[in-house]
């Protein structure tokens, strides 16, 4: 390995699940740059699962940023608090520490690690300004403010950039995600005869949920149309949102079992098509090749949608007056003006795509 070859590389993402997927493309291309490399990855213990399913990482470092201080430091599996962390963070004696996050939190982390190199965005792009401070060397993915360079660019080929001041260029992102056996699969696939479709209803903000009787009509759709069973997905506490979209869809549709996130790669992997706002197991879905229907509204699909050109996006987010806010502060949020018909002449064009998956 050349000495200017870093030897030991830190990222920091800690969360959340989409944003992890839209940045394991970077630990892909330093796997390829740099093969003999040490790759660690510092990331929360609620999003750990994903990069256990990552094999270019070589270590998982979990933090519990949640834990009250002084929380007993931890090992590879165990998650430690901020203040453990460091500890753990130096001793690594990184080279090169990379922050994909932009928060204060994540750039204090980084730099806390010792390492010689802390590679960020600029002040005009991250989340948190002072976030800067900590950097010792930036990368500027263009201004923020003119919405017509960083905001039209995709998040993964931003996040891709910051391999630039380390001399590593990137043709196609990659996303090295393992199978594993999944029994929610496997029964999924037990029950709809093995053709699919995933339909998810829920997200972490509430503007970007979808109806769940327009769902339901998109199942009966796909049904009609296309010969497919939908199998509906939920996360913590979207069960009772999940069950509507079956109670709507006329007997097409069915409850998917409870999911890790192993068993959501497992599903998309074996899936027809999925339609889903944007959120965590969208980004999965689109990282592991699921033709995706997906739906935008307080978010841009030019910069967080998914990638394949093939896929296709039905956004309000030109009319969005809420962008980037969790929750709608209009009487009526945009994606209630994405009716089914809509949707569904976009299942038809996507999979006419793609006709033999």
């Amino acid at each position: 390995m050349a000495d200017s070859e870093p030897q030991r590389i830190l990222l920091v993402r800690l969360g959340a699940l989409g944003d992890i997927v839209h940045a394991i493309p970077v630990a892909a291309a330093l796997r390829r740059a740099f093969p003999q490399s040490r790759i660690d990855w510092l990331v929360s213990a609620k999003h750990r699962e994903i990069l256990d399913l990552v094999p270019v990482i070589d270590r998982r470092l979990v933090i519990n940023d949640r834990r009250p201080a002084g929380a007993a430091l931890g090992g590879d599996s165990d998650a430690t608090s901020i203040v453990s962390s460091i500890g753990a963070l130096r001793r690594g004696r990184y080279d090169v520490a990379m922050d994909l996050q932009g928060l204060i939190k994540s750039a204090l982390l980084a730099r806390a690690s010792g390492a010689r190199r802390v590679l960020g965005f600029a002040s005009s792009y991250v989340r948190e300004r002072l976030a800067r401070l900590f950097y010792t060397e930036i990368y500027d993915p263009g201004s923020r403010g003119v919405r017509d360079s960083a905001a039209l660019r995709h998040i993964v080929d931003i996040n891709l950039g910051l391999l630039t001041p380390l001399g590593v260029r990137c043709g196609v992102p990659e996303f090295p995600i393992d199978a594993v056996d999944s029994a929610a699969a496997r029964r999924v696939a037990a029950q709809t005869g093995g053709r699919y479709a995933l339909l998810n209803p829920g997200a972490a903000w509430p503007n970007k949920r979808w109806p769940p009787a327009r769902l339901g009509a998109v199942a009966r759709a796909l049904r009609k149309r296309h010969g497919l069973v939908s199998a509906v997905l939920w996360g913590p506490g979207e069960e009772a949102l999940a069950q509507q979209v079956v109670a709507a869809s006329d007997d097409t549709a069915v409850l998917a079992p409870q999911t890790r996130v192993a068993d959501l790669v497992g599903l998309a992997r074996g899936a027809s098509l999925m339609v889903s706002g944007d959120t965590g197991p969208t980004h999965i879905a689109a990282a592991v090749g699921t033709p995706i229907v997906s739906l935008f509204g307080p978010t841009r699909p030019q910069r967080n949608g998914p990638w394949s050109p093939k896929d296709i996006a039905v956004s309000r987010d030109a009319i969005c007056q809420c962008h980037h806010l969790r929750r709608c502060r209009l009487a009526s949020m945009c994606l209630l003006d994405i009716g089914v018909d809509e949707v569904v002449s976009a299942i038809d064009t996507r999979l006419a795509a793609e006709p033999a998956r």
